[in-house]
């Protein structure tokens, strides 16, 4: 029998149960081994996470803490004009950040406030950022110029600041300032297209960055440049583009003229293509604006109305206007073509043998279908008249009667043989993707008669003038294109653009007719102000009205004229959309611009005028002799002849002129009159 054992305090001995024992050691064993396999469980899960699942990620850790990688920023690519005019390029400059960590901490607030004023940022805010201690970076100011980095580097140096850095970077300019900004759009701060040819060729314009991998010592500082390895960027490639600069230039500015002498509130619109290629060699719209700057806005109306708001408001006015600014008229908005469509309607009606050009039709003014009354443009009767007739005086009824024997079925078909109802498919973004048009099962008579002459459908300008230069170039619709080749940073070219045609339209014979319908509109019709001394151009009006404005008196003045017409190489189209000027005829408005650019463009092209008789008379004079004659006396003489004058010299007396007497000049020209030599007898005046 077990007995109870006392000690000498008088506490009670138990005896130890062996089972008890063995069970308390089984569960420690059973937590110990748990516990294990917790342990090493875990560390074998993350083993197999970081070499299976992602090696990738220990390494760049490990990475992030030995090197710092730096990257340098490729140029993007170049755009040239065809002529070679540079018109968009990467500039070099700085950006600079901080490591506020390596900055000293008795630098930290002399490096706010020298910095601040140096780049010109809040010092607060800098303050702010350099404070950061545990900060490996910092972002201080973008893209500074060599002046600004330069005195941030001497400051530093001064001062023995570690942790600026002053990095390489390039920025987007365009050297040509106000000139193409529809067309070439522009960049965001990260140097990616948001606009234009920028955007459109975004992914060809832009580089390949390169890096440097600068390794770190154990408390994170750079190590020596012999620790470092770079990697090149590689540029982006450039673009070569269909669009002259000369060209481009002369059609800016003969819009540019118009659209302020016009007052012209709807912006105005201008393009000039080779018609046997559909290369696009200028497209504007006025008022442009500075890609160098896109965010202001270039109207003062505009931009004095932005500025009076405030807060929200504001905010989505100065992005509407911003908004609007840019688009690219040309081929983003719809308009109605007015006069100008007569063009295709004339075509369609001649290439199915519905009329030919000696066809015979009757003006009252007015014609009734199904009771609805056109009227003829300015109340005009015309009487009877042949097509070609018509087309000149841009009779309305004459081609109601044209649309009606042509029929509705065979007017939609070449609508859309022409290109009207789809976008062109230009390189360019933001083009509007359908034309707003009848089909031939929602069109009656009346409708058929309204679209017959330009009013009822909306087409983009550049759909507009494609269909013309199909019109004129033997019948075949060109794909509009405005990059002609890409290359890359050698030089090398990526790849080229060729014309392609898109299909037959009308037939060489009818293209042919058309032609001299078209010349007839300038030599006898409404289209003189189109008429270019030396050159066979045709033409024709438009003044349309705009159906769909709350201004009942709204229209587009427009004009298209194509040089030379025996053998067409160009065309222009000039819109002036809602001009407030004495007319809003588009032949008076229009038509003069469209000269002033072929005017200039046919010789710069290498296309000699070739005049007639009366033009000689007309726009040419001789020189008159006024060797010897007083200063005074030789202006007047000068002024007779239609000639101006520009004296050299204080004599009292002409003693030589340039060019010389008797020389065929044009009338307005200045005849330089030298009065610094000496002549053996002076002239009777």
């Amino acid at each position: 029998m077990n007995q109870k054992k006392t000690d000498r305090a008088g506490s009670v001995w138990r005896p130890v149960t062996p089972g008890l024992d063995r069970h308390i050691r089984r569960r420690i064993w059973v937590f110990a081994g748990c516990l294990a396999v917790l342990c090493f469980g875990g560390l074998l899960g993350r083993l197999f996470w970081l070499q299976l699942v992602d090696p990738d990620g220990y390494a760049a850790h490990a990475a992030d803490q030995q090197l710092r990688d730096t990257v340098v920023p490729a140029a993007r690519g170049e755009i040239y004009s065809a002529d070679g005019t540079l018109l968009a390029a990467s500039e070099t400059c700085w950006t600079i950040r901080a490591a506020p960590r390596e900055l000293a901490d008795e630098l930290v607030e002399p490096a706010a406030k020298a910095l601040s004023a140096i780049l010109d940022i809040d010092e607060a805010e800098t303050l702010e950022k350099l404070s950061q201690r545990s900060s490996n970076d910092c972002l201080l100011r973008r893209r500074v110029d060599r002046a600004t980095a330069d005195a941030v580097r001497l400051w530093c140096e001064e001062n023995d600041a570690q942790g600026i850095q002053i990095r390489q970077d390039t920025r987007r300019v365009y050297p040509q300032g106000d000139f193409m900004g529809c067309l070439l759009g522009f960049t965001d701060v990260d140097n990616a297209g948001l606009w234009g040819l920028e955007l459109e060729y975004n992914e060809d314009l832009t580089g390949e960055n390169g890096r440097v991998l600068t390794a770190k010592n154990a408390w994170g500082y750079d190590m020596p440049e012999e620790y470092s390895t770079l990697q090149p960027a590689v540029p982006g490639n450039s673009l070569t583009l269909t669009i002259d600069a000369n060209i481009q230039h002369m059609l800016e500015g003969a819009l540019a003229a118009a659209v302020t002498e016009h007052r012209v509130a709807a912006r105005g619109v201008g393009i000039v293509m080779d018609v046997q290629t559909g290369a696009i060699l200028a497209m504007t719209t006025k008022p442009d604006y500075d890609p160098n700057d896109p965010r202001t806005i270039v109207d003062e109306e505009t931009r004095a109305a932005v500025n009076a708001l405030s807060g929200e408001a504001r905010s989505q006015a100065l992005q509407a206007a911003q908004q609007a600014q840019w688009r690219n008229k040309a081929i983003s908005d719809l308009y109605e073509p007015g006069s100008v469509f007569k063009l295709i309607t004339c075509a369609a009606a001649l290439d199915t043998g519905a009329v030919t050009p000696e066809s015979q039709f009757v003006c009252a003014g007015k014609i009734k279908v199904s009771g609805t009354t056109f009227r003829c443009a300015n109340g005009h009767i015309h009487g009877l008249e042949t097509l070609a007739q018509g087309l000149a005086a841009s009779c309305n009824p004459c081609f109601i009667q044209v649309g009606a024997r042509l029929g509705k079925e065979a007017f939609c078909d070449y609508f859309a043989a022409f290109g009207l109802r789809e976008a062109t498919g230009i390189d360019l973004p933001g083009e509007i993707k359908r034309s707003e048009y009848y089909t031939a099962d929602r069109m009656g008579p009346v409708e058929l008669a309204s679209c017959s002459f330009g009013q009822s459908s909306k087409v983009s300008y550049l759909q507009m003038i494609t269909a013309v230069a199909a019109i004129v170039n033997g019948g075949n619709l060109m794909q509009p294109y405005i990059v002609q080749s890409v290359t890359d940073a050698d030089g090398q070219t990526v790849r080229t653009v060729e014309p392609t045609v898109k299909r037959r339209v009308i037939s060489e014979q009818t293209s042919a007719a058309m032609r001299t319908l078209m010349e007839g509109v300038v030599t006898d019709g409404t289209g003189k102000n189109g008429a270019v001394a030396g050159y066979r151009v045709g033409g024709k009006t438009g003044t349309s009205q705009k159906l769909d404005s709350e201004d009942a008196s709204a229209r587009i003045a427009s004009f298209v004229a194509v040089a030379p017409i025996d053998d067409p190489k160009i065309a222009v189209l000039v819109c002036l959309d809602e001009p407030h000027s004495w007319t809003t005829s588009g032949g008076a408005l229009s038509g003069p611009v469209c000269a002033e650019v072929l005017e200039q463009a046919l010789p710069y092209l290498g296309i000699e005028p070739s005049y007639t008789e009366a033009e000689l008379e007309k726009y040419f004079t001789q020189v008159p002799d006024v060797s010897g004659w007083r200063v005074a006396a030789a202006r007047q003489k000068l002024a007779e002849y239609g000639l101006e004058a520009s004296v050299i010299g204080d004599g009292e007396r002409v003693t030589s002129l340039y060019p010389a007497a008797g020389t065929s000049v044009r009338r307005q020209s200045a005849i330089t009159l030298d009065t610094t030599g000496s002549f053996d007898a002076a002239a009777d005046e």
